[in-house]
């Protein structure tokens, strides 16, 4: 959520840089300095009755305790209106300040300066490609028939349970899981990432604070009895951890590391994006978040991509980094770079990791600052990304390694599968 304080100093500035993710903010940005305006009236009023009341008060108890009850008397039954005049400006402060709230949370994030300009992910800008993108012949077969013939995942057993986007996965096909869980775990601890286990269920307060409402709210999965929601992602329990927190300097850098099953609708995903692994209603992930100071943020964001780049040179994947264009990013991030893995079999790159910055978008909402050196309060920034999530990097695992023998598995994973070759 942006920062009233932002607005007031520089709304041209920000109405300018929105457009560049296609937003027209000028009629929202302005309606909330009109609304702050008479927000600022009210509260001036509200702190004139309030100092009235206070000192009638004062002047109420001097009369008392000089025994002149009759003229106490009369000052206090005159305090009623001044009471109800008070109720007046703190309902019509309240007010106004709910319809500001309400109109940020309308506002997505102010794209980075660096940004690409652009509508769609056609718009992105390829930063860098890297890997031998393997030669398979057109005999390559997709991952969804591997893994039918090494019975390892099955799709229609998921849709019997549950529905279509909900794989089961079987023998060596749910090792291959467990494998990636722990090796992505144990690399983010390397890392100096701590490990949590965080809730899968937020509820609403917690989606708010993170920006998942109400922006993706049709793409969330709502347990409408209790009012909460499933997780779309571990970033929102691990960040709001830090909800409505001032941190000293002794408690950053802060980086946490949590492996979690993510629900998401998916609503109006259709064709080749949907088959298989591509795009599902239910996959395990292991996310990253660090909470930096708004000066090391963007020395953090380029770590935490080669940090996962990382990740994919020992899964021995081709990749690419892609900046997102302002069309293209989401609603909370001020920078983000997306990996993307070649996947053999459906000759196809796929997008296995989203890293991003929001800068203090995601802190403001959170109330989460630190004390500077001047001992004020300051909002920090939030980053996330994927490290990694599990479906298209098995997608491409399986369609890259396909051998006479079986499926390949790089060495660096051997030790958590336990096996050279799936088969």
């Amino acid at each position: 959520m942006l920062e009233i304080s932002q607005i007031r100093r520089n709304a041209e500035e920000l109405i300018n840089r929105l457009r560049a993710r296609n937003f027209d903010g000028k009629v929202l940005l302005e309606k909330v300095l009109e609304l702050d305006k008479r927000r600022k009236s009210s509260q001036t009023e509200l702190d004139q009755v309030l100092s009235k009341i206070n000192t009638t008060s004062r002047e109420i108890g001097a009369l008392y305790k000089s025994g002149d009850k009759k003229e106490a008397n009369k000052l206090k039954a005159a305090t009623i209106g001044l009471k109800e005049a008070s109720k007046q400006h703190n309902d019509s402060l309240t007010e106004t300040e709910n319809a500001i709230r309400n109109i940020l949370l309308e506002i997505p994030n102010v794209p980075h300066e660096s940004v690409p300009a652009g509508k769609t992910s056609d718009d992105n800008e390829i930063m860098s490609q890297h890997g031998k993108i393997p030669d398979l012949g057109d005999n390559a077969k997709p991952h969804w028939d591997l893994a039918a013939s090494y019975d390892i995942i099955d799709f229609e057993l998921g849709s019997k349970i549950t529905g279509s986007g909900f794989p089961v996965y079987k023998g060596k096909g749910a090792k291959l899981q467990r494998a990636l869980c722990n090796f992505f775990l144990d690399r983010a601890i390397e890392e100096g990432y701590k490990e949590i286990q965080p809730p899968v269920l937020i509820n609403e307060e917690s989606g708010y604070a993170t920006g998942q409402l109400p922006d993706k709210e049709g793409q969330m999965y709502q347990i409408g009895l209790d009012n909460l929601y499933l997780s779309p992602t571990a970033e929102v329990p691990l960040t709001n951890l830090y909800r409505d927190l001032i941190l000293n300097d002794d408690d950053l850098p802060i980086k946490m590391a949590a492996y979690t099953p993510c629900f998401r609708r998916e609503a109006g995903s259709y064709g080749k994006d949907v088959k298989g692994l591509n795009r599902l209603h239910q996959f395990d992930k292991v996310e990253i978040v660090q909470i930096r100071k708004p000066e090391d943020s963007y020395d953090t964001l380029n770590e935490m991509v080669n940090y996962v780049t990382g990740l994919l040179k020992d899964l021995e994947l081709p990749y690419k980094i892609v900046k997102l264009c302002g069309g293209d990013i989401g609603f909370t991030a001020a920078l983000t770079f997306d990996l993307e893995v070649f996947s053999a079999g459906q000759k196809r790159w796929l997008e296995v990791s989203s890293i991003s910055n929001f800068e203090t978008f995601q802190t403001n909402r959170l109330k989460l600052r630190f004390k500077n050196n001047d001992g004020k309060s300051q909002l920090l920034h939030t980053l996330n990304g994927s490290a990694l999530a599990f479906p298209r990097i098995i997608a491409a695992l399986l369609e890259n390694n396909q051998t006479p023998q079986g499926i390949k598995i790089p060495k660096k994973l051997i030790p958590y599968t336990g096996y050279e070759y799936l088969n």
